[in-house]
């Protein structure tokens, strides 16, 4: 099996036009692709989406931020109780990352617009990642995001590592 790269990432959100308006707002984002209502029975749900039978989606937007993987975010009913997400310190807790030019710029815009931005940008000085600076923020159903810049190539990489990929570059 040859591996090309990521080609998306998949979630699900309360709001999937929520959604698709912060990522159009706050990130640029294009729809690309809509599904509307994927008419499957129970049976297909559990045995090829693990979900139990009685949930279905009811739309999928994949979305293109950039020059990264796409965004494939999913609306689902069924479920008769909304799961906290899990915490990033969590088993299963993760976050997506975007690369921009100027993470404190970005920074400043999202405070500007009211976006639920954490303590920093920061600067990391020295070790492996010197010269990214990052960023978390959490969107408006709470799922985290991070922003990342960098500053040339990454501390390890002067060391000889291979280049980490980047849609810059």
């Amino acid at each position: 099996m040859k591996i090309f790269g990521m080609e998306h990432i998949g979630f699900t959100v309360p709001d999937l036009e929520e959604a698709v308006g912060f990522f159009e707002a706050v990130f640029g984002a294009v729809t690309v692709m809509t599904t509307g209502r994927v008419e499957a029975d129970g049976e297909f749900m559990r045995r090829r989406l693990g979900v139990p039978e009685h949930c279905r989606i009811e739309n999928i937007k994949v979305l293109r931020c950039g020059n990264g993987s796409n965004l494939e975010i999913f609306q689902y009913s069924g479920e008769t109780q909304a799961a906290a997400l899990k915490r990033n310190s969590e088993v299963g807790g993760f976050h997506l990352a975007f690369q921009v030019d100027d993470a404190f710029a970005a920074a400043e815009r999202l405070r500007e617009r009211g976006v639920d931005v954490l303590d920093g940008p920061t600067l990391i000085e020295s070790g492996p990642m010197e010269g990214l600076t990052w960023l978390y923020l959490r969107t408006p159903w709470g799922q985290f995001l991070e922003i990342v810049s960098r500053q040339g190539s990454l501390g390890y990489e002067a060391a000889g590592g291979p280049k980490l990929w980047s849609p810059v570059a």
